[in-house]
């Protein structure tokens, strides 16, 4: 087997500018970022920003994770934490996995990163290319995101899921394997929303003469614009509904991605914003209306069920 351990290479200084201090180059050459003579590609400069602006936040949050360490639980074994946990759905590649490895929890020395993915040969690449890079706290499992909630490979509790570029439902899936999980964070960038589009338009013409409202999605192009807004729009009230606090940003500037929403989730604290607390209700109560006002309560039942019980 190849070892992926190779001398740092006289960089180029616009290159050596890019990539961030402690950074392993050994890494980025496994994962064909950079080239073997040091070369960053525009392709390859335009994915890695992406990775690290969105590690920039994953690594904010990891930090008041383990600030809060005192009150997490324990492992049974030693009278420590075992450090913080972070499943990364639709992993891909797991450029992003690995890089949150390569620059946090390898210097920790404790947590562990756990890859879904359903493509196998990706699995197995990565699992090769974890061993050779000795990321012993590396795990990848070919699993649908739906199924990852009961795989008995993963643990009851997961502190933080990232879902990068989930496509369509994969993100609600997220969501709710977030949720099982108990997760204290959720970092999300949904990808290509068509559900809901599909759902305006089997109603299209009963709503335009119901209301002047469906001219917001009479033309196609339109629809499929709106039904990208309203899916992100209804998983935001959706979390807030289940007692997270809800931040929406850009990921990086709109030249370098069109799929640039990300949104932030963030367990509240006891007694604030939970399930019954007052926030909760009024995210549940605005969810469902929404849903009413475009034709979509057959959803509730679905995808939102659970922040339907919320009141």
């Amino acid at each position: 087997m190849k070892s992926m351990k190779s001398k740092r290479p006289d960089l180029d200084p616009a290159v050596a500018e890019v990539i961030r201090p402690g950074q392993s180059i050994a890494l980025l050459q496994a994962l064909h970022i950079l080239t073997r003579e040091g070369r960053l590609n525009q392709d390859s400069r335009r994915k890695l920003k992406q990775v690290y602006h969105l590690f920039q936040f994953i690594e904010t949050l990891l930090k008041e994770l383990l600030a809060s360490e005192p009150q997490r639980p324990t492992h049974p074994a030693a009278q420590q934490p075992v450090g913080p946990t972070l499943a990364d759905h639709g992993a891909g590649k797991s450029y992003l996995g690995f890089i949150i490895y390569d620059l946090f929890f390898k210097a920790l020395g404790r947590g562990h990163i756990y890859g879904i993915e359903t493509r196998a040969e990706l699995v197995q690449r990565s699992q090769v290319m974890a061993a050779e890079m000795g990321f012993d706290r590396m795990s990848f499992i070919d699993t649908t995101v739906a199924e990852a909630t009961t795989d008995v490979r993963l643990p009851e509790h997961i502190d933080v899921v990232t879902a990068l570029h989930a496509c369509d439902t994969a993100t609600d899936d997220a969501i709710a394997f977030g949720l099982a999980k108990q997760a204290r964070y959720m970092v999300l960038v949904p990808c290509c929303q068509a559900e809901l589009a599909g759902h305006l338009r089997q109603n299209k013409a009963l709503f335009l003469k119901q209301t002047p409202l469906a001219e917001l999605w009479r033309h196609p192009l339109h629809t499929r614009e709106l039904g990208s807004q309203l899916t992100n729009v209804l998983r935001c009230l959706y979390l807030e509904s289940q007692g997270y606090e809800v931040t929406v940003t850009e990921l990086v500037g709109w030249e370098h991605s069109m799929k640039n929403e990300l949104i932030l989730a963030k367990k509240g604290p006891a007694g604030v914003g939970q399930p019954k607390g007052q926030r909760a209700l009024a995210a549940a109560e605005r969810l469902q209306a929404l849903l009413a006002e475009f034709g979509l309560q057959a959803l509730a039942a679905t995808r939102f069920r659970v922040a339907s019980e919320a009141g």
